[in-house]
Order: C-alpha cells, then sequence, then structure tokens
C-alpha cells in the first residue's frame, strides 16, 4: 500500500508541475521578451543621443570658427545646426551664440526671445540663469519697463542662484534708472555685505550707494557699462569635442 500512496503522490506533483509550467511558463517568457526589448532601446537610444551630441559638437565648433573669421551668416547656419541636433549644453550653448549675433545686428527682440529659449533647453543652471540673466540685461537697456525688469531678475536673486550677485547689482541698477534710489540702496547694501559676491560687484554696490547718499547719478552711466560686460564671455563648449559613448550633454 505504500507503494501505492507513493505513486499517486508522484502523479499529483506532476501533474502540479505541468500545470505550473503551462500557466508561468509564458509569463516568464513574454517579460524575459520585455526586458530584452528594453535593454536593446536603451542601447539604440543611447547611441542616438550620443550620435546627436557628436553632430552637434561638429557644428557648434564650426559655427565659432565661422565668428572668428567674421562670417556672421555662416556661424547662424552652424549654430541652427548644433542647436536642431543637439540638446542640454550644446543646444543652449548654440542659441546663446545665436542671441549674440542677433544682438551684434541690432535685432534685440530677436536676440531676447533666444536668450529665453536657451534657458529653457538648458539642463545646467549656470547656463540656464546665464542666459536669463543676459536676456535681462537686454530689456534693461532697450526701454522695457520696471515691472518687466524685476520679474526677469527677481528670481535670479535668490539664495544659490548662480548669477545672484550679478543679478542683485542689475536690479539695483534697474531701481536706481527708474528713480527709486531707496529701493536701489537696499539692493546695494545687500551686495556689500553678502558672502562670496566678487570685489568688483562690492566695489561698484559701496560706488553706487555713495551717489545715492550724495544724491549725484553722474556715474551711472559707467557703472551700468561695466556691469553688463564683466560676466557677458561668450558661452564655451563642454571641453571633450564630444561625449563619451553612451553620455550625451544635459
Amino acid at each position: 500500500m505504500t507503494d501505492v500512496f507513493e505513486e499517486v503522490e508522484e502523479e499529483i506533483r506532476s501533474e502540479r508541475l505541468k500545470r505550473l509550467a503551462r500557466t508561468w511558463l509564458p509569463v516568464a517568457g513574454a517579460i524575459l521578451a520585455l526586458a530584452l526589448i528594453a535593454a536593446l532601446s536603451w542601447w539604440g537610444w543611447q547611441s542616438w543621443q550620443t550620435s546627436r551630441a557628436n553632430t552637434a559638437s561638429v557644428a557648434y565648433q564650426r559655427g565659432l570658427e565661422a565668428l572668428i573669421a567674421g562670417d556672421a551668416a555662416g556661424a547662424e547656419s552652424a549654430f541652427t545646426e548644433a542647436e536642431e541636433a543637439g540638446n542640454g549644453a550644446y543646444k543652449a550653448l548654440a542659441l546663446q551664440q545665436r542671441a549674440g549675433i542677433a544682438e551684434q545686428a541690432n535685432r534685440v527682440p530677436d536676440a531676447i526671445a533666444l536668450f529665453d529659449q536657451a534657458a529653457k533647453a538648458a539642463g545646467d543652471p549656470v547656463l540656464a540663469d546665464t542666459a536669463r540673466y543676459k536676456a535681462a540685461l537686454l530689456t534693461m537697456d532697450n526701454g522695457a519697463t520696471l515691472e518687466d525688469i524685476e520679474a526677469r531678475l527677481e528670481p535670479l536673486t535668490a539664495e544659490g542662484r548662480p548669477m545672484r550677485p550679478f543679478a542683485q547689482e542689475a536690479l539695483g541698477l534697474a531701481r536706481l534708472q527708474n528713480n527709486k534710489p531707496a529701493e536701489a540702496r537696499e539692493v546695494f547694501v545687500l551686495l556689500t555685505l553678502g558672502q562670496d559676491v566678487p570685489d568688483s560687484i562690492r566695489q561698484r554696490a559701496q560706488a553706487a550707494i555713495g551717489m545715492i547718499d550724495s544724491n549725484t547719478a553722474a556715474g551711472l552711466a559707467a557703472i551700468v557699462t561695466a556691469q553688463a560686460t564683466e560676466p557677458a564671455a561668450a558661452p564655451q563648449a563642454p571641453q571633450q569635442a564630444a561625449p563619451a559613448a553612451g553620455q550625451s550633454p544635459q
């Protein structure tokens, strides 16, 4: 009788295993197939991103060479190609270069719009806030209302923002230009007391406070010019000609 019971139990176990196999083997196969598809898709996406970054890098370098040669049209074309091919850093850098070309051609509204696009395209906060700051400077120099200028600059003055001292200085100058010396003085005082404020900005803030306290504005134009030109160096491409395989500029 023991042998009979063992044989019955073996048959029951065998039947259970068969049912489990019929139930779960298709599921396991589907999971493995999905994992393979996902892995291949990720590899394909990474390869595509790397290819785009390489194309953008080459086009961006060609744009820089055209600028050095004084070929604005060629530079515009190359930077447009880099913008369309790249993403993240390359796109933001190319848009900023196009904005600079537009500014040089006195197409200020186009330059502002391009700087705004660059800020949205950049994943890096330094690139993004630099573009926003440059756009704000252009609005300051081209008849924007104080309300519009403040709307652009005040977010850049928040704690931890990379362009904070530059944006604070521009905000103070904008208020001074719009006959709000008391409000401007508050900003300049904060700059003289703030940490991580470049010495040049601290010195200009002290000069602005002196102008406000003495009710003079004779030096305002010089301060505005110095403030507007100091941080506005041309944006630089990533140091590598192209990202490493599997990577793309963010």
